[in-house]
């Protein structure tokens, strides 16, 4: 066995996740050089029972909002059988186009450019809306929902997961201990109760989960940890390291990840 071989044998053993087996067939190595923050194939694992993905029909048509680089499309496509849209601002479609291809599911991923307050796409064009790691960058605002769930189907789900606060902060400074590393996109992160209350006073849907993933941080921690030692990029390993010192500064006092879906009401 070649010294690559252990190595990459290492890291699948090291992130093999009790809690998300479906993730945990997916390469260790390809996971880390496509990641772009905590660990989205884990969270969707986690987000995909609250969200009814196993009951959605083969072929159902599902928007994956802010899919970085389509990791979680690969997902979606391979593991439900669905037909996603791939959508994001910041990679660029020819670049998960190649990745799509490369994982075999180029005929059920179309990948697109789009900015979330302007997406192309027709009323009631979506079974579900996927977004994992990504919602909090533009969907705090009290209008935004509505803006978004008019693409789903009459009965559609919307589901979420994003980094979260256990509970909201009073005032206008971060916890004293969280300080050092407070960067002000953290005001972003919101308690499950918020989203909960944000969504429901929206009209726009029915809200069926708004939970707080338990331990989520290790999970969060792990991941930074491998990430910082074994990304190929300079970049992601550095907000690798940035996650590691913030986490390890918290210790799940304060922050997780947070799980929301949502049901558009039937027309």
């Amino acid at each position: 066995m070649t010294e690559t071989t252990n190595i990459r044998d290492g890291l699948t053993a090291r992130l093999a996740h009790p809690d998300y087996p479906r993730s945990s067939r997916y390469d260790a190595r390809w996971t880390i050089e496509n990641q772009m923050g905590p660990h989205a194939l884990w969270l969707l694992e986690w987000l995909a029972p609250a969200l009814g993905l196993d009951r959605l029909p083969p072929g159902a048509r599902v928007l994956d909002l802010g899919c970085g680089r389509a990791m979680t499309s690969v997902f979606l496509a391979r593991e439900y059988g669905l037909r996603v849209v791939a959508a994001d601002l910041w990679v660029k479609p020819g670049d998960n186009a190649e990745r799509l291809a490369e994982a075999g599911v180029a005929d059920r991923v179309l990948p697109v450019f789009a900015e979330a307050h302007d997406l192309p796409f027709a009323e009631g064009s979506f079974d579900a809306v996927v977004s994992v790691d990504a919602y909090q960058y533009f969907g705090t605002t009290d209008l935004y929902l509505p803006t978004v769930t008019r693409l789903l189907k009459p009965g559609g789900r919307i589901g979420i997961v994003v980094p979260a606060l256990r509970e909201e902060i009073d005032g206008t400074e971060p916890p004293e201990h969280l300080r050092p590393h407070w960067d002000p996109g953290f005001w972003a992160f919101h308690s499950p109760e918020w989203w909960r209350r944000n969504w429901t006073r929206t009209g726009a849907v029915r809200v069926e989960t708004a939970d707080w993933l338990e331990d989520g941080w290790r999970d969060w921690l792990l991941w930074s940890e491998v990430c910082a030692q074994e990304s190929p990029s300079e970049f992601m390993a550095g907000m690798a390291r940035d996650s590691v010192e913030l986490l390890r500064a918290d210790r799940g006092r304060a922050l997780g990840f947070a799980r929301v879906v949502g049901r558009r009401e039937q027309a």
